[in-house]
């Protein structure tokens, strides 16, 4: 199965070491596999962060909580470890 690389710390340059370093002071730990893949495309990056923030802190039918449950939930149906593990580090 094709595999796409992703970005270690030591490999970030330029814009990409900067988001890197933003989002390790935002979230205090190392950054998620699927961030690191996306490093390939820098300018892709910060816009599809900014969407999953706003499709998580949005107001509506759903509560924070409710949208935090889910969010564990789904990766774990889908047997992704990944998700399912970063979702739930998150949650604590």
């Amino acid at each position: 199965m094709p595999r796409i690389a992703w970005i270690e710390d030591a490999d970030a340059q330029g814009d990409l070491l900067a988001i890197f370093e933003h989002f390790r002071q935002i979230w205090g730990r190392a950054i998620p596999d699927l961030y690191r893949a996306m490093g390939w495309r820098p300018d892709f990056f910060v816009p599809v962060r900014e969407a999953s923030r706003r499709l998580q802190e949005a107001d509506g039918a759903l509560s924070r909580a409710q949208h935090a449950m889910i969010r564990l939930y789904v990766p774990a149906l889908n047997r992704c470890q990944h998700c399912t593990a970063d979702h739930a580090y998150r949650m604590e």
